[in-house]
């Protein structure tokens, strides 16, 4: 039983946590979904879908406590969609995301 302990403790760091997001949206009426993904302990990304008949331009804001924010500005054409990630140089804890997009 103290041989399984010890084989339980020394995998306990090979397992990943996620941290998590919150993203406020302002979508001005355009019809706009986003999937918000921790990609690794120190990136994060957005996609960013158009399912609209007009081209949208957005401004997303990556925000990751003491660290400046990371701004981005991507163009998501009608019926596609448009990725945005940032690197931060520390561990992510907590992501905050501001995603505001308008018609082109």
């Amino acid at each position: 039983m103290k041989k399984f302990c010890y084989l339980v403790l020394a995998m306990l760091p090979l397992t990943a946590f996620a941290y998590p997001i919150d993203v406020t949206k302002q979508l001005n009426g355009m019809s706009i979904d986003y999937d918000a993904t921790d990609t690794d302990s120190d990136i994060a990304s957005i996609q960013v879908n158009n399912y609209g008949t007009v081209d949208a331009t957005c401004k997303v804001v990556f925000t990751n406590g003491p660290e400046a924010p990371r701004t981005r500005k991507i163009e998501v054409p009608a019926g596609k969609h448009s990725f945005a990630t940032a690197k931060f140089t520390r561990t992510i804890i907590k992501m905050r995301i501001n995603l505001t997009c308008s018609p082109k």
